[in-house]
């Protein structure tokens, strides 16, 4: 594992390709001797350029770039290929050797250029891996590549909050930081790159004296990718519309009756160009998570002084959030859900207050989103050192994570503790006591159903509770007779847990090691502290191909794909309740 300087100034974000596993294999299998190829599609910064690269890693190919300075020249993006002066039918010919040809940021080609990748596509004599962004300025003859079905698609989705942590894990960010970065950047690793950079120059990463990880508070650093990202915002010669959007930058999300000051027609224009959006209650509030940010940060320092609330100016829209989740974690239904007033002012190093942080810490934890829930009960204790609910919700969210405890449920949970730990005879008696999607989960279990666990797993997860729906995958795993059915609830229930930030409940600890052979659970827990396959055969005196072998075959009966699921899965503490 690499370790940095604890310094925020020298810290160095590290940059592994991360995820993408199936998004990997389709462009390898497309791109592979007898396919057509593929074409990558997606925003700007998204990581089609990485995925392409680390795609055609070690094979022998040709590698071609669209830029917008040479998008007039004729056969520009192949020149280093070709001789001078030369037709299509030429360039075909001087082609016809190259095997697999890359082409990057093909919506830049020229026309030539771009016809000439159109013809080798057709031709179907080299292979073609594409990347292009989504845009409505791309060339016709890219576009029938996948128009055409001459090449296989794959629109690439923006890299989840999951993979995003995973990527930002060396740098040691505070939880509700790596979510701030997510939030503005929705998957642009371009922009995350760019933002990390200009917070390690710039100096607004703090250190938090309990964790040892590094905080964000402050502003967002107006880079130059930012800029590029808001010109649409920045352009805007209405100044009417202007100063709506800086409006909504200092106060979304606004009520359903707008303030007097608001023109509703520029409201509806700004919606129609969905720069804004109205939920269903009525309240707007920018469209983008990135627009805030950068708006407040570049007006200018009277201007934001005039706009901005202050924290008692927010305390009713803070209420009201409160409310609101309050209300959804009644109802149990905690999927994401826009909270931008408590996350502005913890952003802002302001104090947030202990109710609103226990009530988010609490959401979070039954998200499992274990990490998080403790960061927000940290910020409640920073505003009030002696609040008892907040200092439960972070032994709660210790607990969860095998550092101390069991601390019980409350209110409508009060009776799923015996559920969650697997004890049929307690799934039983509390089923009464239970409502709604927790009581399907303790009737499954009651009954030994291996089936309905998995469907009440699905439930589970369907209402944003994924550690419960990781224990209850786990105990269908146990449940079902037919190994097929368990090995895929197996599966389900590592994926699950590995979204769980860390969770080391004991449904999750019981779930797989006691089904792997001696030797197995040796090289596992081995390979689990980062050892290679030839570290691990050096210890053990066996052969690398041996412990390949034997790391595949507990790859399969733990339901995992690669060495990332087996920290948690290993060297489970045992647990105890308070």
């Amino acid at each position: 594992m690499t370790s940095y300087e604890q310094d925020a100034r020298t810290l160095e974000p590290p940059w592994p390709f991360t995820g993408r596993e199936d998004e990997l294999e389709l462009v390898r299998r497309s791109s592979a001797a007898g396919r057509q190829g593929a074409v990558v599609t997606g925003p700007a910064g998204i990581g089609k350029t990485r995925l392409i690269t680390e795609a055609v890693r070690g094979t022998d190919c040709a590698r071609v770039t669209g830029t917008p300075e040479t998008s007039a020249l004729p056969f520009a993006a192949f020149a280093h290929l070709l001789p001078d002066r030369v037709s299509l039918p030429g360039v075909l010919r001087h082609l016809s050797g190259v095997r697999l040809l890359v082409v990057d940021d093909a919506h830049l080609l020229d026309e030539a250029s771009a016809a000439v990748v159109h013809q080798l596509a057709v031709h179907g004599r080299t292979r073609l891996v594409v990347a292009a962004a989504d845009q409505a300025s791309v060339p016709g003859a890219i576009a029938r590549l996948w128009t055409g079905e001459l090449l296989t698609r794959l629109a690439l989705e923006p890299l989840p909050y999951d993979e995003t942590a995973a990527l930002l894990a060396g740098a040691r960010l505070e939880p509700l930081t790596v979510r701030r970065l997510h939030r503005v950047c929705q998957g642009d690793l371009r922009l995350l790159r760019d933002l990390l950079g200009a917070l390690r120059e710039s100096g607004p990463l703090t250190r938090i004296p309990d964790t040892g990880e590094w905080a964000w508070h402050g502003p967002l650093p107006l880079t130059a990718t930012v800029r590029d990202r808001i010109a649409p915002l920045l352009d805007r010669r209405d100044p009417a519309e202007r100063g709506t959007l800086e409006r909504l930058a200092f106060a979304e999300p606004l009520p359903p009756h707008f303030d007097e000051g608001l023109d509703l027609a520029v409201l509806e224009r700004l919606e129609t160009e969905g720069l804004i959006h109205v939920d269903d209650r009525g309240r707007a509030r920018l469209a983008h998570p990135l627009h805030g940010p950068a708006l407040r940060a570049s007006a200018g320092r009277l201007r934001a002084r005039r706009l901005a609330r202050t924290p008692d100016q927010c305390e009713p829209a803070l209420k009201d959030e409160q409310g609101q989740l309050e209300e959804l974690i009644e109802q149990l239904d905690v999927r994401e859900a826009p909270a931008p007033v408590g996350e502005w002012l913890a952003a802002g190093g302001l104090p947030v207050p202990a109710g609103y942080a226990a009530v988010r810490a609490r959401y979070s934890w039954l998200r499992g989103e274990l990490r998080e829930a403790a960061a927000w009960a940290r910020e409640g204790l920073r505003a009030a050192p002696g609040d008892a609910s907040c200092r439960t919700e972070l032994a709660r969210a210790a607990a969860e994570r095998g550092e101390g405890a069991v601390v019980r449920g409350d209110g409508g949970l009060a009776h799923y503790g015996t559920v969650r730990l697997g004890e049929p005879a307690g799934a039983a008696a509390a089923v009464g006591r239970l409502d709604g999607v927790l009581a399907r989960h303790a009737r499954a279990l009651a009954r030994g159903d291996g089936p309905a666990l998995d469907r009440a797993a699905g439930a589970l997860a369907e209402r944003g509770l994924l550690l419960f729906a990781a224990e209850a995958h786990a105990q269908a795993a146990r449940a079902h007779r037919d190994p097929r059915a368990a090995r895929t609830s197996r599966t389900r229930a590592v994926a699950l847990a590995r979204r769980c930030q860390g969770a080391r409940t004991p449904a999750l600890s019981a779930l797989v090691l006691g089904e792997l052979t001696a030797r197995q659970r040796q090289i596992v827990t081995l390979a689990a502290t980062g050892l290679s396959n030839r570290q691990i055969a050096e210890r053990l005196t066996l052969s690398v191909r041996t412990v390949g072998n034997h790391l595949y075959s507990a790859y399969t009966r733990l339901g995992a794909s690669d060495r990332a699921a087996l920290p948690w899965l290993v060297e489970q503490p045992d647990r105890q309740s308070a």
